[in-house]
C-alpha cells in the first residue's frame, strides 16, 4: 500500500529526489513526516473551536467521519506500531490531539481510532511511561470506560491492559481506577449485557490484571452491591442498578463459553483470585443461585468439555491453565460449603471420575515421549519443559487437595455406586493412590477401610499395589 500518496515536485534530478525523500522519512521507515503532519492537522481542524459549535451541520460532523480522512487516519493506526513512528507522533505530541478528540468528539469509529493508535503507542515503554504520566490524558481515557461503543471499549480496555502490565506505570493505573467507583459500574455493566465475546476477554483481562495487583481493590470490588449503603436514599437506590461482582463474572463466563470455551481461562482465573480472600468466596457462595450456577457451570466444563476420555492426553498442555482455576474454585465452592443443596454427594463420583481422568492425562504427559527434530535449541527446549513442568504440578496439586476432600466425604453407598459404575475401578483407585500417596496416606487409608466393606477383594489388590496400606486392618 502507497502509504505517501503525494509524489514530489518535478524537475528535481534522481540524487536529489532520494536526499529529500530521507529527510522526509520518519525513523528508518518510508513513512513521510510532511503526510503525517497533514493528517494530525486535519485531525486539529475536526476539533477546533469554530467546528465544534453546535448547528446541525457540525453535529453531523462530529457524529460522521469522512471515508478519506478515515482511511488516512487509519493508515496512521497501523503505522503506530512501529517505534520510529511511535516515537515521532509522541515529539509532535500526537497524544495531545487525541486528547482533543476524545474530549471532543462524538464520532464512535474517530474515537475508537484515536484510542487505539494511543494503544499502540503504549506499548513502547518510554512512551507508555509519558502517557501514564499525563493526568488529564488518563481522565479522559478513563473516560472513554464509560462509553456505549463496543469496539472503542475494546481499544480502550487493551490500552489499559498494555499500561497495567508495565511494572513502572501499573500503580498509576490502578490508583485511578481506584478514585472512579463508576468504572467499577461500567465495568460490571459491560460484563453482565455485553454480547461482544471479544470485548468480554479484553475488559477480564483487564479485571483479572487489577485483582491480580491489587488485593486491596479486588476487596473493594467484592464488596460493592454487597449491601445498600445506610445514607443513600431509597428513591435513588431504585433508579441505579446494583452490581454484584461475582454474578457479573458468570453472565460473561456464560457469554464466552457459547462462543468458544477456550476463551474461559481468563474468568476462571478472576474466580480463582476471589477464592484466595475470604470474603471473595462468601461472595460466591452467600447467595444460593449464584454459587448454585457458578457451580454447575464449572461442573459441565470438567465433566463434559475440558479433557474428555475421547481427547488425546497431549491436550492437558493446552488446557492445563484452565483446568487449574475451574478445579481450585470447585475445590474452594466444596470445602466451604458441604452442606449447599447443589453439593450433593451423588456429584462426587462424576468429579472423582474426572479429577482421576486428568491425573491420568499428566501422568502420559510427563513421560515425554518422542525427541523433536526442531530446530531449537536444546536450552530453549529446557526452558519449555521446565515452564510446562511448574504449571503441570500447580495443577497436580489442586487436583490431589480437591480429590482428598471428596474421598474423605464419600459414604460406603456412595463407594459402592462408584465400584459398581467404575469410576472406582481397580485401575482408576491405583491412579489415585499414586498421586494422593504419601502426602494423604491419612485419606487413602480412611478409603480403603470403607473399600473392605464393599469389596475386600479388590480393597486387597490395591493394598498388594501400595503396601504401605497394609498396616491398616
Amino acid at each position: 500500500m502507497d502509504r505517501n500518496p503525494s509524489p514530489p515536485p518535478p524537475g528535481r534530478d534522481k540524487e536529489e529526489e532520494e536526499e529529500v525523500a530521507g529527510g522526509d522519512c520518519i525513523g528508518s521507515t518510508v513513512y513521510s513526516k510532511h503526510w503525517l503532519f497533514g493528517v494530525l492537522s486535519g485531525l486539529i481542524q475536526i476539533v477546533s473551536p469554530e467546528n465544534t459549535k453546535s448547528s446541525s451541520d457540525d453535529e453531523e460532523q462530529l457524529t460522521d467521519l469522512d471515508e478519506e480522512m478515515e482511511n488516512e487516519i487509519c493508515r496512521v493506526w497501523d503505522m503506530s506500531m512501529d517505534e520510529d513512528v511511535a516515537l515521532f507522533l509522541q515529539e509532535f505530541n500526537a497524544p495531545d490531539i487525541f486528547m482533543g478528540v476524545l474530549a471532543k468528539s462524538k464520532c464512535p469509529r474517530l474515537r475508537e481510532i484515536c484510542v487505539g493508535i494511543l494503544g499502540n503507542m503504549a506499548c513502547f515503554q518510554e512512551i507508555c511511561v509519558s502517557i501514564s504520566s499525563d493526568k488529564n490524558l488518563g481522565q479522559v481515557l478513563l473516560h472513554c470506560l464509560y462509553d456505549s461503543d463496543p469496539p472503542t471499549l475494546l481499544e480502550t480496555s487493551r490500552l489499559l491492559l498494555t499500561c497495567l502490565s508495565q511494572a513502572e506505570v501499573a500503580s498509576v493505573w490502578v490508583e485511578r481506577i481506584r478514585e472512579h467507583p463508576a468504572i467499577y459500574d461500567s465495568i460490571c455493566f459491560i460484563m453482565s449485557s455485553s454480547t461482544n465475546v471479544d470485548l468480554l476477554v479484553k475488559v477480564g483481562e483487564v479485571v483479572d490484571k487489577l485483582f491480580d495487583l491489587d488485593e486491596k481493590l479486588m476487596l473493594e470490588w467484592v464488596r460493592n452491591g454487597a449491601a445498600q449503603p445506610l445514607d443513600q436514599p431509597q428513591e435513588e437506590s431504585e433508579e441505579q442498578p446494583v452490581f454484584r461482582l461475582v454474578p457479573c463474572i458468570l453472565e460473561a463466563a456464560k457469554q464466552v463459553r457459547s462462543e468458544n470455551p477456550e476463551w474461559l481461562d481468563v474468568y476462571m482465573h478472576i474466580l480463582q483470585l476471589l477464592t484466595t480472600v475470604d470474603d471473595g468466596i462468601q461472595a460466591i457462595v452467600h447467595c444460593p443461585d449464584t454459587g448454585k450456577d457458578i457451580w454447575n457451570l464449572l461442573f459441565d466444563l470438567v465433566c463434559h468439555e475440558f479433557c474428555q476420555s475421547d481427547d488425546p492426553p497431549i491436550i492437558l498442555q493446552e488446557q492445563k491453565t484452565v483446568l487449574a482455576s475451574v478445579f481450585s474454585v470447585l475445590s474452594a465452592i466444596y470445602a466451604s460449603q458441604t452442606e449447599q443443596e447443589y453439593l450433593k454427594i451423588e456429584k462426587d463420583l462424576p468429579l472423582i471420575d474426572s479429577l482421576i481422568r486428568v491425573l491420568q492425562n499428566m501422568e502420559q504427559c510427563q513421560k515425554k515421549p518422542e525427541n523433536s527434530a526442531e530446530s531449537n535449541t536444546e536450552e530453549t527446549k529446557k526452558t519449555d519443559l521446565t515452564q510446562d513442568d511448574f504449571h503441570l504440578k500447580i495443577l497436580k496439586d489442586i487436583l490431589c487437595e480437591f480429590l482428598s476432600n471428596i474421598f474423605q466425604a464419600l459414604t460406603k453407598e456412595t463407594v459402592a455406586q462408584g465400584v459398581k459404575e467404575g469410576q472406582l475401578s481397580k485401575q482408576k483407585c491405583s491412579s489415585a493412590f499414586q498421586n494422593l500417596l504419601p502426602f494423604y496416606s491419612p485419606v487413602v487409608e480412611d478409603f480403603i477401610k470403607i473399600l473392605r466393606e464393599v469389596d475386600k477383594a479388590l480393597a486387597d489388590d490395591l493394598e498388594k499395589n501400595f503396601p504401605s496400606l497394609k498396616v491398616q486392618t
